[in-house]
């Protein structure tokens, strides 16, 4: 015999049951589940206790009750306390006798209370071993966890106990077989779809969220409307209006999630079957027989309002996936921060040795340092022609790094797209290396008067200028073209040269990125395209490229009209 003090339970004992609870799936033994007994007793109290209320209260078809909670409570607890060959076998064991209490404390005789118990047995085997294989993770946050556990857990596994006491039961007295089967089924896989994934969503921090004052309110808001509802659905109303519930219990789950639905579930259940148990709510005057109805309730809560867990499992996803999403959003814009100082770092510091080197190299190139020989010119010539390409680099860097933390102010204002590509040929063709080729601009139609900032446009024109003219093939053309798309200006950079295949498209405009090309003699740093881009942003415009391998290239712009 146990002891009062035995089952009084001490600070420690609820700390260390709390904790049992929150962590499910740990590999435990027997010695763990009576080295703290708190959990195994309390569940084995609750499973007597709803197993008397059902078979005092939920009675529907003979001896079989339309709503079963004692195993859902059951499956929760025993998921989410721990698992190992020992711990199940003593855990049953306590579950058994919890089930069998209730049998005998409802006058079950002895006969019928094993039968039951035995079933019972069968059903919270199966659902914990089903659980375990096909939704191992325990997580009905989640579409694919919600719809495995309620399919495999809460539907699937009454069937065997269904089986059993619909066969007992014809055999020992005579009741309709097919009835009993369905209400045991019926009535249980609502209470394992219902009040399982109510334990198993409870810990601590849906609590937490709970004892905010705002929240609270919300939630006694919430529940006292669905409990007035349920009132005057199920016992002040012969119309079947539990149709009215389903904006409700989607508010519900909207708000509070897996937990909240799941609670008011087990509301709307209980308000329904004791309804159906005194013969009122709706269709009590059309449908005499209790069972009838007592099936005809279990459907409509199971196909009516079960489904909405899902919807409460889904909204939990997004909100972990927008979770995750801003937390890999803050750690990508706190290292592109990062790169920005380094950038801007050091193209602080290249400018100024280089800006030294360049007036030297001058220095030498004019001969104002003494005689030079023409190898020395020539040295001093690719000498400055170096630093003037690093110092370019150093102000592209210093321009990406200032675009990427949004220190690059543009102010705009109404731009002629056609003097700026005018400027942009005649500096281009100024080039050596464009000597050979053919620039052109062609402008179709008037009003080419874009809302841009000159200055920045004219560098990233002349960044697409350069490009062309580095991959246009010799004796070849480049063309500026500008013309009305709509309600903006496009502006096209077109060349001759090699083209590009499609899967190079869409890394064109990435920092750092010559596709390739680094070891062709192309100069380049892969960084102009990346700033042409995040300063026609800036403008509120859009860049893009046309490419076909072999026939060249079509760098476009669009802007907005003035």
């Amino acid at each position: 015999m146990i002891s009062s003090r035995a089952i009084i339970p001490s600070d420690t004992d609820i700390g260390d049951a709390a904790s049992t609870l929150s962590r499910p799936y740990r590999l435990t033994s027997a010695v763990d589940l009576f080295a703290r007994p708190l959990v195994p007793m309390a569940t084995a109290a609750g499973v007597t206790l709803l197993t008397l209320i059902a078979i005092s209260t939920f009675r529907t078809a003979d001896l079989v009750a339309a709503l079963w909670a004692a195993n859902a409570l059951a499956v929760g607890v025993w998921l989410r306390s721990g698992r190992g060959p020992g711990y199940d076998i003593s855990f049953g064991a306590i579950i058994a006798f919890g089930v069998l209490a209730g049998q005998f404390l409802g006058r079950n005789n002895p006969s019928t209370a094993v039968m039951f118990t035995l079933a019972n047995m069968v059903e919270v085997s199966l659902a914990v071993a089903l659980a375990r294989r096909f939704a191992p993770t325990l997580n009905l946050a989640t579409v694919n966890g919600a719809c495995r556990f309620i399919f495999w857990a809460a539907a699937v596994a009454p069937i065997a106990g269904a089986l059993i006491v619909a066969t007992g039961l014809y055999l020992m007295r005579g009741a309709p077989f097919l009835i009993s089967f369905q209400t045991w089924w019926f009535g249980h896989a609502l209470g394992l779809a219902v009040i399982t994934p109510f334990v198993l969503s409870l810990d601590r921090r849906a609590i937490r969220a709970l004892w905010s004052p705002w929240r609270g309110a919300e939630t006694l808001l919430l529940f006292g409307l669905l409990a007035a509802m349920c009132g005057s659905i199920y016992f002040f109303s012969d119309l079947p209006l539990g149709f009215a519930l389903v904006p409700m219990l989607i508010l519900i789950a909207a708000r509070l999630r897996v937990l909240g639905v799941t609670a008011a579930l087990v509301i709307v259940s209980v308000s329904a079957i004791c309804a159906v148990r005194i013969g009122a709510g709706p269709w009590s005057e059309v449908i005499t027989d209790t069972a009838e109805r007592a099936l005809f309730t279990q459907l409509a809560i199971l196909f009516g309002f079960v489904p909405i867990i899902l919807v409460a499992s889904l909204l939990e996803e997004r909100d972990r996936l927008s979770a995750r999403a801003r937390a890999g959003q803050v750690r990508a814009e706190e290292a592109s921060a990062a790169k920005s100082r380094l950038l801007a770092n050091v193209a602080h510091e290249i400018k100024s040795p280089v800006a030294g080197i360049i007036g030297i190299g001058d220095l030498w190139l004019s001969g104002q340092l003494g005689p030079v020989t023409p190898t020395q010119t020539e040295m001093a010539g690719m000498l400055v022609k170096t630093a003037r390409q690093v110092e370019a680099l150093s102000h592209d860097l210093l321009d990406v790094a200032r675009a990427e933390s949004g220190a690059v102010r543009v102010e705009l204002r109404p731009t002629d797209v056609r003097g700026v590509l005018e400027d942009v040929r005649r500096a281009t063709a100024l080039r050596p290396e464009a000597r050979s080729l053919a620039l052109k601009v062609i402008c179709e139609g008037d009003g080419l008067v874009a809302i841009a900032n000159s200055q920045r446009l004219s560098q990233v024109i002349d960044n697409l200028a350069t490009n062309a003219v580095k991959y246009a093939a010799a004796g070849g053309e480049v063309t500026f073209r500008a013309h009305r798309v709509h309600d903006g200006v496009r502006i096209e950079v077109i060349d001759r040269g090699p083209g590009l295949a499609p899967e190079k498209l869409s890394q064109l405009f990435e920092p750092f990125n010559r596709l390739g090309l680094e070891r062709s003699a192309v100069e380049g740093h892969g960084i102009g395209l990346a700033l042409a881009k995040r300063l026609i942003e800036l403008q509120g415009g859009y860049i893009g490229v046309n490419s076909v391998l072999g026939q060249g290239s079509t760098f476009w712009i669009e802007l907005p009209v003035a």
